[in-house]
């Protein structure tokens, strides 16, 4: 009787432990590569979305980004006017 009791207190403590470290890797280890992987997909899309952007202005002259209910925000080229230097 007093065997069963050490063994069960034995195969609860080795889950226990098992258990532990599957968290404390979880946590981590893989949550961080997840964590990192996430980040790199959001900044690669920032990237390709002004990729693309850019690329329409090029192409078309103007983009339109709707922002809401009948509203929307107009890209253009903007040409910085030049500046005449007056030699004194």
């Amino acid at each position: 009787m007093k065997k069963d009791k050490r063994d069960v207190l034995i195969l609860v403590l080795a889950i226990t432990v098992i258990l532990l470290l599957g968290i404390i890797g979880y946590v981590f280890l893989i949550r961080p590569a997840i964590n990192g992987l996430v980040i790199q997909g959001y900044n690669q899309a920032q990237v390709d979305l002004i990729n693309t952007i850019l690329a329409q202005v090029q192409t078309n002259g103007f983009v339109q980004i709707p922002t809401g209910e009948d509203q929307s925000i107009i890209l253009v080229p903007y040409q910085q006017p030049q500046s005449e230097e007056t030699s004194s």
